[in-house]
C-alpha cells in the first residue's frame, strides 16, 4: 500500500475475561445472567466503550445479550489496563502468518 493513501480503521475491539472476583450478575427478559467477559471498543476520539456478556446463571447458552458495565472503579482499572496491554500487543505483532 502507498504511504500517500489514507487507512482507515473501522473498529478496534478486544475480548476480556472478568477475573472471578470481579464477576456480577445481571437480568435480562426475566433471566439471570453471569457476566463473565468484557468487549472493549477503542472509539474513533481515543475514549473506550465496553459492554460486559455472560451465560445465564440457570444453564444452557441463552442469548448473545450485551449489558452495561457497573460503574466500579475495579472495573474501570480492568478495561484500562487491558486496553494499555492490548496495545503493547498490538504493536508487537510479527506480521500475518
Amino acid at each position: 500500500m502507498s504511504s500517500d493513501v489514507a487507512l482507515e480503521v473501522s473498529a478496534l475491539a478486544i475480548n476480556v475475561t472478568i477475573p472471578e472476583g470481579l464477576r456480577w450478575t445481571d437480568t435480562r427478559g426475566g433471566e439471570e445472567f453471569a457476566l463473565t467477559t468484557l468487549n472493549v471498543r477503542l472509539l474513533r476520539d481515543g475514549r473506550l466503550a465496553a459492554k460486559a456478556y455472560g451465560r445465564p446463571t440457570g444453564g444452557g447458552r441463552g442469548t448473545y445479550v450485551s449489558f452495561p458495565v457497573p460503574d466500579r472503579p475495579e472495573l474501570v482499572a480492568l478495561i484500562d489496563q487491558a486496553a494499555s496491554r492490548a496495545g503493547v500487543l498490538w504493536a508487537a505483532h510479527r506480521g500475518l502468518s
